[in-house]
């Protein structure tokens, strides 16, 4: 075992339901496999904050291959990310701190989604109203939120600093 300093965690039950509420939440609204839901829960609450795939492995009860093919996942997602320190032999994994910035807020995939949707309009020219009525509400929304979400950003942006600045929410490396 090596001569490291840092605080090994246990399995805590009250850190895996919480994993685990995250893993199912992430596998029903977006998707990911549970493994990959449970090891950002888990990342947001662990001790220390960055954890090796052993640690991880031992944390979650999980393989290790299951824990490498969730941070995969996450990395992916530009939700974790991977450090290695000078004259270590194995990765840690931790939250990306950029991840805190808000996402799907970009007004371009937005404007892509709608100019795909008035695409697909076009080949509906002659189409019943009924017909064409999903495809130009679901235009209307991506224009919509593309015009919005610009300035929702700088609203929250604005709120997050005056939260910092009262002291509500931690400076950024604090």
């Amino acid at each position: 075992m090596p001569n490291d300093s840092r605080v090994r965690e246990v399995p805590n039950d009250s850190r895996l339901i919480f994993a685990d509420h995250v893993g199912r939440f992430y596998a029903r609204q977006y998707g990911f496999p549970p493994m990959a839901g449970r090891l950002l829960g888990h990342l947001l609450v662990c001790d220390p904050p960055q954890q090796t795939i052993d640690e991880l492995s031992q944390a979650l009860l999980a393989s290790r291959s299951a824990i490498t093919g969730a941070v995969k996942l996450l990395e992916s997602h530009g939700t974790a990310r991977r450090t290695r320190a000078a004259g270590e032999r194995m990765d840690r994994v931790s939250l990306d701190p950029a991840d805190r910035q808000p996402r799907n807020f970009d007004s371009a995939i937005h404007k892509e989604h709608a100019a795909l949707f008035r695409e697909g309009l076009a080949l509906l020219t002659d189409a019943p109203p009924e017909r064409r009525a999903p495809l130009e509400e679901m235009a209307a929304l991506a224009e919509f939120l593309a015009d919005r979400l610009p300035r929702l950003v700088d609203e929250w942006h604005a709120h997050r600093d005056t939260l910092r600045a009262s002291g509500k929410l931690p400076r950024p490396g604090a």
